[in-house]
């Protein structure tokens, strides 16, 4: 196989797994009032060290912010997030976790732990993270053409 198909086959694969992902995911955590989607923006504030804006999470999840947007305005609407005041920029606020999100996020997690562990079956943990750096490797090679502005570059 030459390298476009490779390249070509990778990619159709990793769009098949998100779909995946995201459908087993839902059905994992749809009882704690939980999608895939809200989540990942729930895991984006979870795991930073400091409060995020809504601008940062989408960049950090490499979504765009009006789709962070929309999920975290539902989000404070169910109880899960709240917003605070930014001190770095007044428009841009802080989506913050409420007890309630941390409770749900916390739930989340510790079904994830089995979850992944059956997914790992007959799998080594060098297998996964061989896979796991070459699908950063590419996406940063994305990113720092999306950043460069040449989003067409060979």
């Amino acid at each position: 196989m030459n390298i476009l198909d490779a390249v070509t086959d990778l990619v159709l694969e990793t769009f098949r797994l998100n779909g995946r992902l995201l459908v087993t995911g839902d059905a994992l955590i749809a009882d704690l009032g939980l999608t895939s989607a809200r989540w990942q923006v729930l895991g984006a504030m979870a795991l930073s060290p400091v409060p995020l804006s809504v601008a940062q999470i989408a960049r950090n999840m490499g979504l765009t912010r009006q789709a962070v947007q929309r999920l975290v305005n539902e989000m404070e609407r169910d109880g899960l997030v709240q917003f605070a005041p930014n001190p770095h920029h007044q428009r841009a606020k802080l989506v913050l976790l409420s007890s309630q999100g941390k409770t749900a996020f916390a739930a989340a997690m510790r079904r994830q732990g089995p979850w992944a562990d059956d997914l790992a079956t007959g799998l080594s943990g060098k297998q996964i993270a061989t896979a796991a750096a070459t699908l950063r490797s590419i996406r940063q090679r994305l990113e720092e053409r999306t950043e460069d502005g040449d989003s067409n570059a060979e």
